[in-house]
């Protein structure tokens, strides 16, 4: 597996106008092309969402597979089949245009990136977003930690693990993470800070050592930008939303829809208040 390529900010703007951007401007320039590159750091304090958009057939799969790894696949919305709308996400919200990348599944591991999926459309898609935790960036940055991605203009790494999730029917396949390194004083800080934040991966999994989750070399991440790393960080590992890209690629359905890693559905919804605005609990789809 390669790494993805890297998807930096597609404009050079200030930090603090691209914090301040609300999600519905946001998605509207995704959607007319003017914006192409990750959205860490943009809209701060909004809920951020990883996509999965799967055929009906494998919905109360995938579904099961999300109730069983919270942790990595923390459920924030679910379509009707065939809508491209989740109302409860974001006003004027359109699944198939409102990311700045996706991933075309046909069968195979071998994927199609594109900027819009309007055409391949299907009436029998069920799209299901779950938390990001580019979502308690902010909240970390507002207590006075630096995000050594964000000050460097980079998307965050990310990296496949020798953890294993919980399988459930056909899907199944290892944890993805993401990481942040700090000075020791900020890495308590980050951490407790991203512990409120269950529906955008909450606290890490793993701190130290990369090599004890199966990280051979932290400079060569699977997916996202090279880390930035001082001397002396900390490296801090948080469950990331790719990892149902894994369990999906492990299965192979006919047809599958992921979002290019760091390119996530910027919604309406309040970080700070998620967990109370929003009815996530699972509910097994009926085909």
């Amino acid at each position: 597996m390669t790494a993805s390529k890297s998807a930096t900010r597609s404009v050079d703007t200030n930090s603090d106008d691209i914090s301040r951007i609300t999600p519905l401007a946001l998605r509207t320039s995704i959607r007319r092309g003017e914006h192409t590159g990750t959205t860490t750091g943009f809209s701060s304090g909004y809920l951020q969402g990883n996509l999965a958009i799967l055929p009906a057939d494998y919905a109360d799969e995938f579904l099961q597979f999300c109730s069983k790894n919270p942790k990595s696949c923390p459920l924030i919305g679910m379509s009707e089949p065939g809508s491209p709308h989740i109302p409860e996400l974001g006003i004027d919200l359109d699944i198939r245009t409102d990311l700045a990348g996706y991933r075309v599944f046909r069968g195979s591991a071998e994927y199609t990136s594109v900027t819009d999926v309007s055409d391949v459309w299907r009436d029998d898609l069920v799209t299901f977003v779950l938390g990001c935790s580019f979502s308690f960036e902010a909240a970390i940055t507002r207590g006075g930690v630096r995000l050594r991605h964000m000050d460097a203009n980079r998307n965050v790494p990310m990296y496949v693990t020798n953890i294993a999730t919980t399988p459930a029917g056909r899907f199944h396949g290892p944890l993805v993470v993401s990481m942040r390194s700090f000075a020791p004083g900020d890495a308590i800080r980050a951490i407790l800070y991203s512990d409120r934040y269950r529906l955008a991966h909450g606290a890490p999994v793993h701190i130290g050592d990369p090599l004890q989750i199966g990280i051979a070399d932290i400079m060569k991440p699977d997916f996202g930008d090279e880390p930035v790393i001082n001397e002396g960080d900390i490296p801090v590992f948080w469950a990331c939303g790719v990892t149902p890209q894994m369990a999906i690629r492990n299965v192979l359905p006919d047809f599958a829809i992921t979002h290019e890693p760091g390119l996530m559905l910027v919604t309406d919804v309040l970080a700070e208040a998620a967990e109370f605005s929003l009815q996530t609990k699972p509910e097994v789809y009926q085909s």
